[in-house]
């Protein structure tokens, strides 16, 4: 199993009838643990109960808290999410929070220069001091994987052209992809020819797209796979591109074939978006039945 940093927000989703545990990167960094990986994450809470809680979920769950730091000054995060009828998610997210905080420190660097990759998004740039430890903890990692979340006014395009060109591998929705190549001057209509565009303009060769309903799409050193989707009653959306990426993630850097790791990413995040919140607990017999009914 491989050894794997995530970086960035850990927080609170409030629903209109509840609260659940999120944050893209701890949404990753959840499922890659569900797998048997090593997984730490590098992050910050305030001093209050939210914050305890979320130290408890992380540590249930075999994730290490030792880069998770409690900061006084600051409020553990919490976004207010509203689902349209589809179950899809918008977010209102406030700011400052403690995730917007993170301090840079020596044993992060290390834990980084050691580890088998580092995963990120952009919302956590949102904020200079977050931001510029990030930007450290780039230059350090082997394989530099970046999930794009462009979350209203939160980012910048000068940012996630930084990060896009450091990154070893991207994540986008189809929506994202289109805004980006649009923002870099693609000419290109298909989704396909604007994946390729944002490859070669960003040196990077493996990138992957998800397209909701209707499956994704992986670019793998010069390959594209593909995957259709599965059909399911959405719901809620929330998560599921994240328990995807882990997913993928996972099978990819324990040498799985790229078809069958697509496949099997395609399944998590369709078996999340038909059950209740970010984080359900999945098990491989769960995956397996739902890849091949019987």
């Amino acid at each position: 199993m491989s050894k794997i940093i995530c970086f960035g927000e850990v927080l609170w989703d409030v629903f209109p009838k509840q609260k659940k545990i999120g944050g893209a990167p701890l949404n990753v960094a959840s499922r890659l643990s569900s797998f048997g990986n090593e997984v730490a994450m590098i992050s910050a809470i305030g001093a209050d109960d939210w914050g305890e809680k979320l130290l408890h979920y992380l540590n249930e769950n075999k994730i290490s808290t030792a880069h998770v730091q409690i900061l006084h000054k600051y409020k553990t995060g919490k976004v207010k999410v509203s689902l349209d009828g589809k179950g899809s998610a918008t977010y209102n997210i406030k700011q400052p929070r403690a995730w917007d905080k993170i301090l840079l420190t020596d044993e992060a660097l290390e834990l980084v220069k050691k580890a088998d990759a580092l995963v990120f998004g952009s919302l956590a740039a949102r904020d200079e001091t977050s931001k510029n430890t990030l930007y450290s903890l780039v230059e350090s990692a082997k394989y530099k994987i970046f999930d794009l979340n462009l979350r209203p006014p939160h980012y910048s395009k000068e940012v996630i052209f930084h990060l896009m060109n450091e990154a070893d591998f991207i994540k986008f929705n189809d929506d994202e992809l289109y805004e980006v190549s649009n923002l870099m001057g693609s000419k290109f209509n298909s989704l396909e020819q604007n994946l390729k565009y944002i490859a070669e303009k960003t040196n990077t060769e493996h990138i992957c797209v998800t397209k909701g309903s209707h499956g994704a799409v992986l670019l793998y050193n010069g390959k594209l796979y593909y995957n259709s989707g599965y059909l399911i009653k959405v719901v809620d959306t929330v998560g599921a591109g994240d328990s995807f990426l882990g997913s993928l993630i996972s099978q990819l850097l324990n040498n799985t074939e790229p078809q069958k790791a697509i496949d099997f990413a395609c399944a998590v995040g369709a078996l999340v978006a038909q059950s209740e919140g970010a984080n359900p607990k999945i098990s491989s017999e769960d995956i397996e039945r739902f890849i091949n009914p019987k």
